[in-house]
């Protein structure tokens, strides 16, 4: 049985999340449909995690297996060609056979992007955050967020998830020079919970718009409870933007 790896894009916009559901259409359940008519038989791909309806993803990864002939040449091709526009598969490669696009990820990226002018063109992928808040508080809020906690506070409160600690290492938001009014909220760890990233970023908001003290984020996180955190940003801010692996892992 060999094993393949496929490098994933998509604007989210009009999906309900990756995860398959069977009476929603899901980036999963494309990909999978595409992979049926192409291989003709079904086909089963693992992503390394969840995103949610509307959130997008420009470095996504996933994995199957087969044990018949495939060329990857042409199957990316037949893809790509059975697809919807707005999901893109950009690479499929054989890959040691033991790799698994979820377990053996060591870190995950997203970024979150805003604006305070109004936009056009980046309606879809962009919130438009007014008056402007004070980034210079909200870094600081970020960087209290480094380092391995229980992030319960910013988990879904649904969320079936048992183990809510995660290891962060980067939390910072970034002015984008070529786009005035514009800043990305960049975000790295070993893996994230049910809502995190909006969940912080819509905290750091309250932050930057002088509703809660930056000091005020270790106590937070101490108390485990969402509601005590701020709203969830709106989705189509964020993207998934770099699933990283161990080297060795790859081969």
């Amino acid at each position: 049985m060999a094993t393949y790896r496929l490098d994933i894009e998509y604007d989210g916009t009009s999906w309900h999340g990756w995860q398959f559901q069977p009476d929603l259409p899901t980036v999963q359940g494309a990909i999978e449909a595409a992979f049926e008519v192409a291989m003709r038989r079904p086909t089963t791909i693992v992503g390394s995690g969840r995103t949610d309806a509307g959130v997008h993803a420009s470095g996504q990864v996933a994995h199957f297996c087969d044990d018949g002939p495939v060329d990857t040449d042409i199957l990316l091709g037949a893809l790509n060609g059975i697809l919807p526009h707005t999901i893109a598969v950009r690479s499929l490669v054989r890959t040691h056979d033991s790799f698994h696009a979820r377990f053996d990820a060591v870190s995950r990226q997203y970024r979150y992007r805003i604006t305070t002018l109004p936009v056009a063109l980046d309606r879809h992928n962009r919130w438009f955050v007014r008056p402007s808040p004070d980034f210079e508080e909200m870094n600081r809020a970020a960087n209290l967020l480094l380092g391995t906690h229980n992030f319960s506070a910013f988990c879904r409160v649904l969320s079936e998830t048992e183990n809510r600690v995660c290891e962060l290492a980067q939390a910072e938001w970034l002015a984008v020079p070529e786009k005035e009014g514009s800043f990305d909220f960049v975000i790295r760890a070993d893996r994230f919970l049910h809502g995190m990233v909006r969940s912080i970023v819509g905290t750091l908001i309250e932050v930057g718009k002088g509703k809660r003290e930056a000091g005020s984020i270790p106590a937070l996180l101490v108390s485990e409870d969402r509601t005590q955190a701020g709203f969830a940003a709106p989705a189509r801010g964020l993207t998934l933007e770099r699933v990283s692996y161990d080297t060795a892992t790859e081969r």
